[in-house]
Formats: C-alpha cells, structure tokens, sequence
C-alpha cells in the first residue's frame, strides 16, 4: 500500500469523518490521530519530525493508503513533496466554529495526557509548525487561516480538494476516480465522542 491521499487540514475540520469515508473508498486504513493513540511509540517520530528530522513516510505510514488530521497534517508539505502522486485534500471549516469546537476539545484536552512522549510531540509540532498560542483565539484564528491560505497558494489547482464535511462523497470521489457509494456520508465524532476517546487514551498512558 501507498499513502494515495495527504490530509491538509487541521483537526475538528470533520478529519475523522474523512477518515472513515477514505477507508471506504480507498479499501484501506487512514492514518489519524486516534491512530497514535493506538502507537504512542510513534510519538516520537512525529516529534523529532517537529524538529525537522523527517522519518520515511513510507515506512511509517506503511499499510495506509491515507492520512488525515494532527499530527501528519502539520507536515502537509514535506508529505506532498515526497509523495508527489497523492491527492491532498484540504478539509476546512469556518474559522468561528472551527476555534468553538477546537477549544472545547483538542485544546482543553491536551494536558489530560500524562505521557512525556506524547506531551513532547505536541510542543514540538505546535512550537514548529502552528505558531499556534492555544490559549488565544486570535491567535489560533490566524494560524489557522494562515495554515489554509499556505495550502491553497502551494498545490497545484488540479491536485488539491477543498473539501467541507457538507461536501460529502462527491469530491473525494471525484479525485479519486471511484463511484460515490450509495450510503450516507459518515458523520461522527463529535465533541463528547473525542473527549471519549481521549480519556480512554489517558487510562491506557496512565492518567
């Protein structure tokens, strides 16, 4: 397998709802940040990556055929260099209800993880890569816009897919060739099904 699509997007951009419908249409696993939840030993990987020493993408993304979401979506460039024939899907939101659902989650989340490991990868890819200052809205807001604008002005119109999760199947199908399925687009985590899958992720670590 071969990563066939890059996620660009920043997380509660409906990245989990991307992820199960790639796997879908692509038949294989995506790569996703309750993927690492999965493997913390690959925290490290991704926070050396924050610290500009890249791993082969192939060799830790080997068996998926996607990637979606923090943390591979902060290297959304380095990825697309190096694996010039993948689709790179920008999932966006706006930016309002995108820092309300972030704060509430992702950011009020962070500390709840008591593993160095983890808490190293998240400082390095958010000193590195966001510029983000979580504890700020405008801030965020920014970065945020910053992240999307830097996406949209570097791939190439015929390899890029804005996508929003009202969007649905038709423009990743279209992208990737393959007939929309005929059930609905999946809709899934929500806040109170992220902050479940932190809090059983931090009894794992040893919260």
């Amino acid at each position: 397998m071969s990563i066939r699509v890059i996620g660009a997007g920043l997380g509660r951009t409906g990245t989990h709802s991307l992820k199960l419908a790639l796997e879908r249409l692509t038949g294989e696993p995506c790569y996703h940040m309750v993927e690492v939840f999965k493997h913390m030993d690959h925290c490290s990987i991704w926070a050396e990556a924050g610290r500009g020493n890249l791993p082969d993408w192939d060799s830790l993304l080997a068996g998926y055929g996607s990637a979606v979401d923090w943390p591979s979506a902060a290297f959304w460039q380095e990825m697309s260099d190096a694996l010039p024939d993948a689709v790179v899907v920008l999932s966006v939101r706006d930016p309002e209800k995108w820092w309300e659902s972030a704060s509430q989650t992702i950011f009020a989340s962070i500390d709840r993880m008591p593993d160095p490991h983890w808490q190293d990868m998240i400082q390095s890819i958010f000193s590195s890569k966001t510029q983000m200052n979580r504890a700020c809205k405008e801030s965020c807001i920014a970065a945020f816009k910053k992240h999307n604008d830097e996406v949209i002005q570097a791939i190439p119109a015929e390899r890029l897919v804005i996508w929003q999760a009202s969007d649905g199947w038709e423009p990743l199908c279209k992208a990737l060739g393959v007939p929309v399925p005929e059930e609905p687009f999946p809709v899934t985590n929500t806040r109170e099904e992220f902050l479940a899958h932190v809090s059983k992720a931090a009894a794992v670590t040893g919260a």
